[in-house]
């Protein structure tokens, strides 16, 4: 079994779209479960409780980690905390994408073999 903090071993769902949300940049506790909710046109709504669970697991683990940055401008004057993803939490990413790209070849062949 490879070790957690290789980024190897298969990410939940949670930590997968938190993950996502984070590759582009920035955000705060609420713009991460909006892009969830978008970057999965819908299907994935993911409560505070999963949401803060899992952030403070990936913090835990280093995958993810405060940024300096409080204030959004564009939403409101709050200072809210926002995330970034750490070099660890982007090889997770990656390797967690190529795992997934192995598992859609295989059923491809087997689906272009009939089994």
């Amino acid at each position: 079994m490879a070790k957690k903090s290789t980024g190897q071993a298969p990410l939940t769902p949670a930590v997968l779209h938190i993950l996502l949300a984070l590759s582009t940049g920035e955000r705060h506790g609420y713009g991460i479960m909006k892009q969830v909710e978008a970057d999965s046109k819908g299907n994935v709504k993911m409560g505070p409780g999963t949401l803060y669970g899992s952030m403070a697991r990936m913090m835990e683990a280093g995958l993810i980690r405060e940024s300096d940055k409080r204030v959004d401008p564009e939403m409101d004057d709050e200072r809210r905390i926002y995330y970034e993803l750490t070099g660890a939490g982007r090889a997770a990413l990656e390797a967690e994408l190529k795992r997934y790209r192995g598992v859609v070849a295989v059923a491809e062949g087997h689906l272009a073999h009939g089994h």
